[in-house]
């Protein structure tokens, strides 16, 4: 039942402000083009560009690692600005604000606190990968590790959002949170699966391998992220018991 509602109330609030939610994930796909920038060969999965990381260990020049960095960072920007924008959409329906201004104000310091969270995923991330790519283990230790992470902090950049948590508060608080009720991080993840595996069979077997990529990227950017966006935002707001009913 809770399950149920969940679902039912990310869609009634990404529908019911579509308009929104379309402008705000455009900084999504400005995110995911910016490793276009990097002097590598990257590869497009998923509805999302990478950097093919053998290519950083054997090609890579003091030149080519700065533009690198950079443009990690500028990702990392947009995608929190993104997720800013989009969660204070639940903190506007939830908490009933009247004037969005009030609300608004306060998105600069959101999009730096959202920032150094991903940044430090991002940089935790990067030293495994380092690490484990001596060890040859890169294939099992980064996802695993990425995934538990990830999952530690799936609420975090949600708390900063919805409660002004500081960063330290909203990844203690995230921990607990996975850790106690880990179902919403699951379904989460499980049908962020299916709906890209879906999504993806489907733009290729239509338009073609090469066109089908990005086509897929854009479609993710504007309309997927944006819904397990304010999933998220919606889970969060269960730990309150009055919304679990």
């Amino acid at each position: 039942m809770i399950m149920g509602s969940l679902l039912e109330d990310s869609w009634d609030t990404y529908a019911s402000n579509i308009r929104l939610v379309l402008l705000f994930s455009i900084p999504f796909i400005i995110a995911f083009l910016i490793p276009l920038l990097a002097p590598l060969p990257t590869y497009i999965s998923s509805g999302g560009i990478f950097i093919r990381t053998a290519s950083v260990f054997l090609n890579i020049t003091a030149f080519g690692l700065v533009v690198i960095v950079v443009s990690l960072f500028l990702s990392l920007l947009f995608l929190s600005f993104a997720f800013v924008a989009i969660s204070l959409i639940v903190k506007a329906k939830r908490t009933y604000t009247k004037h969005p201004g009030s609300v608004l104000r306060d998105v600069e310091k959101y999009t730096a606190r959202v920032f150094v969270v991903l940044l430090a995923y991002a940089f935790v991330l990067t030293i495994v990968n380092i690490g484990s790519y001596f060890l040859g283990l890169e294939q099992v230790l980064t996802p695993l590790v990425g995934f538990f992470l990830f999952m530690a902090i799936f609420y975090a950049p949600t708390a900063i959002v919805i409660d002004n948590k500081k960063i330290s508060t909203a990844l203690n608080q995230s921990a607990r949170m996975a850790a106690r009720e880990p179902q919403y991080f699951l379904l989460w993840i499980a049908l962020i699966t299916v709906v890209v595996a879906l999504l993806d069979y489907v733009i290729i077997h239509a338009t073609g391998t090469l066109l089908s990529s990005y086509i897929f990227l854009v479609v993710n950017s504007l309309l997927v992220l944006p819904y397990f966006v304010i999933f998220q935002a919606e889970a969060y707001m269960k730990r309150f018991s009055i919304l679990k009913h």
